[in-house]
């Protein structure tokens, strides 16, 4: 029986050929591509099986399938939806025999791009030209290295004989016909930007002399944000002063490529898309960019610019680049965790004698920061938690401190390169008090909306018989202590703060419940002592007023669509803020202000932090901190410029803070 509306293709006589690609992709998983008539396509998801599933695994060589995906769950495709609502039996050698709506004729876009899952388990003694990048290759070169050619300790290696993984081993290639272009791409493989007779030359790079890598330097167009690991980010690009994102509507690995090495890496692993790095707050600058990949840098690639319609931030593209191997993971282990995400931390360090033996770092101080550095090392992701004592992991003979006073910014490759003592000096030199860390493949990332804060500012006198609960939670200015109770008032700068979570993990609080506070005056529980700081500070960044944020609760006050809120502060409700979430704090709530009844009339900086003890754990701290110029005449109060502390290019930051006299135009 044939169905309306659908036919069965004409077999073809060029053979059709097909390919697993995306991600997260297998070898025998991921979204589904068809070659014909000279591109490469992909099959709607629409009426999609497990037959059609059975069908195509066995065409890519496989015995069956045991599943199939839809709404492109392998990531979009690009170019044609060869084939729409694809009704096969299960029993057909080729799709191509299945009903469908016929080559090329769909009603699709890419978000329904059809994936299958096949069974890991080859058919037998099955050869087939019709498999393209099915990641079954025995002579596909995944992995390459460096042999040096003389016996050297030095990291990276940066010159030897070319090494492919070949089964079970690693062959060398001959030289027949080598060129430049194969070296190039070799030196890309392995993390260099350039072979050594081909230079690019960067333009306004920066460097202080302290970086660990030229990416650390600042870049005037380019750089990664929200990644986990050197050479992996959200990538941000710079246009009129301001950092915007990239749409990933045609994001490829070409393009990311142009990235990668401008920003003095080897060729990128992997293009990323659907905001897989968390998604950006600003602007978004360029859409459809499509690079050759010999570009020197992204704004020479073509693209399009961006209508409000085209984009949003989840669809922000991303980058893994490759990067040098620096043998980093090899100098500090963990212990004693549950898995292999967490434990003890220990070091490897030399004796005086020269031999090297395992140590202890001492716990005190230790926090978020220094266990990001360790994570990163390890190649374990994002910091869950840096902790001071560890003696429920006490499970190894290691007993030594050989590391204290360790400090951190966070950015640092290794722990070597962190602050820390000359000479080991612990308070407590008890092993069980030694550093720990647990860490996590992802991390939330808290952004306030700083525009929201601009157009929400005012000044209020609020008497102070209706403040006497603020007072008790602390939120007025000491010199409120001495005032003459209940009479008089306090001058308010009031304003609503809106604080996203655009990381890949919900934000919870560090506290668990059982630790949780109760405020009688306000009726609810605090789950951090201090959540968020408002400051206004004079032209000099010193401090003239502040108020102070309590979590009072953290919860989902509205979400994205398509998102289901998840925590609610009500009886006695979880608290924290989901993935793609805000917790609006109104104008109009206790506390949601600075006490400026002591401050004069003058130009001052309005400074907002979240999460300023870095007691929860983020992936970018950078984009905690929000600035507006601020001024005020002693009867009203105006905003200027307000924006995340990475948001501006450092022209534009150094230009922020020499206002009044050059606020205007600071972003044209």
């Amino acid at each position: 029986v044939q169905l309306e509306g659908t036919t069965s293709p004409k077999p073809q006589n060029d053979r059709l050929q097909f390919r697993l690609v995306g991600y997260p992709r297998k070898h025998n998983e991921g979204r589904i591509e068809v070659f014909y008539k000279g591109e490469w396509g992909t099959i709607c998801d629409d009426d999609f099986s497990l037959s059609n599933a059975n069908v195509l695994c066995r065409q890519l060589g496989f015995v069956s399938a045991t599943g199939w995906t839809h709404s492109a769950k392998y990531g979009k495709g690009l170019g044609k939806i060869w084939l729409d609502n694809v009704q096969c039996n299960g029993g057909e050698k080729s799709i191509e025999l299945c009903k469908s709506r016929g080559w090329g004729n769909s009603d699709c876009t890419h978000d329904e791009d059809a994936g299958v899952v096949c069974k890991d388990e080859r058919l037998p003694g099955f050869v087939d030209s019709n498999i393209i990048d099915a990641q079954v290759d025995e002579n596909k070169m995944e992995k390459v290295r460096l042999r040096p050619v003389v016996t050297t300790k030095k990291m990276p290696v940066t010159e030897g004989v070319v090494e492919i993984k070949y089964k079970n081993g690693w062959a060398q290639i001959c030289d027949v016909g080598w060129t430049t272009k194969n070296t190039r791409v070799i030196c890309g493989m392995l993390g260099f930007p350039h072979e050594k007779k081909h230079q690019y030359r960067f333009h306004s790079v920066a460097c202080v002399g302290t970086e660990v890598h030229l990416a650390a330097c600042p870049l005037d167009t380019v750089r990664l944000k929200g990644g986990a690991k050197l050479g992996e980010g959200r990538v941000e690009v710079l246009k009129n002063n301001e950092w915007g994102t990239v749409c990933d509507d045609r994001w490829t690995l070409l393009s990311a490529s142009v990235v990668c090495r401008e920003l003095g890496f080897g060729s990128a692993k992997e293009a990323l898309t659907g905001a897989r790095m968390g998604q950006g707050m600003g602007p978004i600058h360029m859409n459809e960019v499509q690079c050759l990949g010999t570009e020197k840098s992204l704004w020479n690639c073509g693209f399009k610019n961006i209508t409000s319609e085209d984009c949003q931030h989840v669809e922000d593209a991303a980058v893994r680049c490759n990067t040098p191997y620096m043998d980093l993971e090899n100098s500090i282990r963990l212990t004693g965790g549950r898995t292999r995400y967490e434990g003890r931390v220990e070091v490897l360090s030399t004796k005086a004698s020269g031999t090297k033996s395992w140590g202890l770092i001492c716990g005190g101080a230790w926090g978020t920061k220094e266990a990001m550095v360790v994570c990163r090392q390890l190649g374990l992701g994002y910091a869950n938690h840096g902790l001071q004592e560890t003696w429920y992991w006490d499970s190894s003979n290691v007993t030594e401190m050989v590391m204290s006073g360790v400090k951190c910014t966070g950015n640092e490759m290794s722990l070597s390169h962190c602050q820390h003592h000359r000479t080991v000096s612990c308070q407590k030199t008890d092993a069980k008090f030694s550093a720990g860390v647990i860490c996590s493949e992802t991390a939330s990332d808290l952004v306030l909306n700083a525009p929201l804060v601009q157009q929400s500012v005012y000044i209020e006198d609020r008497p102070l018989h209706m403040l006497y609960c603020a007072a008790e939670e602390n939120c007025l200015s000491k010199s409120a202590a001495s005032a003459n109770w209940p009479y008089g008032h306090r001058r308010l700068l009031r304003f609503s703060s809106q604080i996203h979570n655009i990381g890949r993990a919900d934000f919870r609080p560090k506290a668990g419940r059982h630790s949780w506070v109760w405020h009688a005056c306000h009726g609810h529980y605090h789950s951090m002592d201090i959540f968020t700081h408002y400051d206004l500070l004079s032209s000099n960044g010193t401090k003239v007023a502040e108020g102070h944020k309590a979590s009072f609760c953290l919860e989902d006050t509205e979400c994205h669509e398509g998102i289901s809120k998840r925590y609610e502060c009500a009886n006695f409700g979880e608290q924290g803020i989901t993935v793609g979430c805000w917790d609006l704090y109104r104008h109009d709530i206790d506390c949601q202000w600075i006490d400026i009844t002591d401050i004069k009339p003058g130009n001052y900086i309005l400074q907002i932090v979240i999460n300023p003890n870095f007691e929860v754990a983020e992936s970018d701290f950078t984009n905690n901190a929000m600035k507006c110029n601020c001024k005020y005449d002693g009867h009203r109060i105006w905003l200027h410029n307000c924006h995340m502390g990475d948001a501006f290019s450092e022209e534009a930051e150094r230009r922020f803070e020499k206002y009044p006299g050059q606020f205007n135009n600071q972003i044209s």
